[in-house]
C-alpha cells in the first residue's frame, strides 16, 4: 500500500451535470452557461455540461445542444457529456464542439436494473456501439460505476464486484473509470478495501472517484483515495446534487470543501478557491439556497 499523495490532482466538475440534473425546478438556460463558463475560468480543466438522455426522463438536461452551442468555450478546458445509448450518441453527435463522452454502468445488479431497466452485462453491452461510435470519432469515454461501497436496495457490494465492472469498461474502451459512492454511506477503510480491489483489474492512473456526502465523510474518503494513488476526483461546486434513491442524501461532495483539503495538502490542481468560491455563490443564489459546502460558507462568514 503506497502512502505517497499524488504532486497533482485533476478536479473533475461535475455540477452541471450531475449536480442539475437533480433539481426539482428548472434552471434557465443562461444560467447554465453562466455556471458553467465561471468554473471554467477558475481553472478546472473538465466541466461536465449536459447529457443526451432523453427530457421525458430528465428534462433538466433538455437544453444540453444550445447549452454546447453557446458556452464561450475556454482553451485547454474539456466539456463532457453523458451518453446513455445509441440515440443518445447519434444527439451528441449532432451537437457542437463534443471530444468527450461519459457512460454509465453500477456494481449492483438490483439498482441496474431499477435505474437504467437492464442486468449489469445488459448495460455494459448497450454501451459498446457507443464506444466503437466514439473511437471513430476520436472522442474519448469516460466510465461511471454507481454502488461501489453500498446499494439501497442490496446492501454492501463485494469490492470484486466493482473490480469486476470495471475491468468490462476499459476493456471496452473506457480512458478513466469513475468509482461512485452513489448513496454516500463509505468510510476511508471501506474505500480503500474497494479501490485495492480495482487497481489489481485497472492501472491506478486510470482510476478517479466519485463520493456522496450523505454521512459527511466523502472527504475523508478522498483522502483515503489520495493516499492510494488516485489522482483523480470528481466533485460538485456548492455540493450541487442528491440521490434520490437514499432517503436524506446531501449530494456530491462540494468542489470547495476537496479543493480546500487538496490546497492544504500541497497537491497542485491549477483551481482558484476563490473564484470557484464565487461560482458556487452564483448558482446557489440563482437557486435560492446557501452553498452546500463548509469551505464556502466559512469563506462568506469571513468576508
Amino acid at each position: 500500500m503506497s502512502m505517497t499523495l499524488p504532486r497533482k490532482v485533476r478536479m473533475v466538475e461535475v455540477g452541471p451535470r450531475d449536480g442539475l440534473q437533480n433539481e426539482k425546478a428548472v434552471v434557465p438556460t443562461a444560467v447554465k452557461i453562466a455556471l458553467i463558463e465561471r468554473l471554467a475560468d477558475s481553472g478546472l480543466t473538465v466541466v461536465e455540461s449536459g447529457s443526451f438522455v432523453s427530457p421525458k426522463w430528465v428534462p433538466q438536461m433538455a437544453d444540453t445542444e444550445e447549452i454546447l452551442a453557446v458556452i464561450r468555450r475556454k482553451p485547454g478546458v474539456v466539456y463532457p457529456v453523458l451518453v446513455p445509448n445509441m440515440k443518445g450518441m447519434e444527439a451528441a453527435e449532432a451537437a457542437t464542439g463534443v471530444e468527450e463522452i461519459a457512460v454509465f454502468a453500477a456494481a449492483s445488479e438490483s439498482f441496474s436494473r431499477r435505474n437504467i431497466n437492464c442486468s449489469i452485462e445488459e448495460s455494459v453491452a448497450r454501451f459498446q456501439p457507443v464506444a466503437e461510435r466514439a473511437e471513430k470519432l476520436r472522442w474519448r469515454v469516460r466510465g461511471y460505476i454507481s454502488c461501489v461501497i453500498d446499494c439501497p436496495y442490496e446492501g454492501a457490494i463485494a469490492p470484486a464486484a466493482v473490480a469486476s465492472v470495471a475491468e468490462k469498461l476499459l476493456a471496452m474502451g473506457c480512458y478513466e473509470i469513475s468509482l461512485g459512492d452513489t448513496i454516500g454511506t463509505g468510510t476511508p477503510a471501506r474505500a480503500q478495501a474497494m479501490i485495492e480491489a480495482v487497481a489489481a483489474k485497472v492501472p491506478r492512473d486510470r482510476i478517479a472517484v466519485h463520493y456522496h456526502d450523505t454521512y459527511g465523510q466523502a472527504v475523508a474518503n478522498i483522502l483515503a483515495s489520495l493516499e492510494l494513488g488516485v489522482a483523480v476526483v470528481d466533485s460538485s461546486v456548492a455540493g450541487l446534487g442528491g440521490c434520490p434513491y437514499a432517503k436524506g442524501a446531501t449530494g456530491n461532495v462540494a468542489s470547495e470543501d476537496v479543493l480546500y483539503l487538496l490546497n492544504g495538502l500541497g497537491i497542485e490542481t491549477g483551481v482558484d478557491l476563490d473564484k470557484l468560491a464565487s461560482a458556487g455563490r452564483f448558482i446557489s443564489g440563482a437557486l435560492g439556497r446557501a452553498p452546500a459546502a463548509g469551505v464556502a460558507q466559512a469563506l462568506a462568514a469571513r468576508a
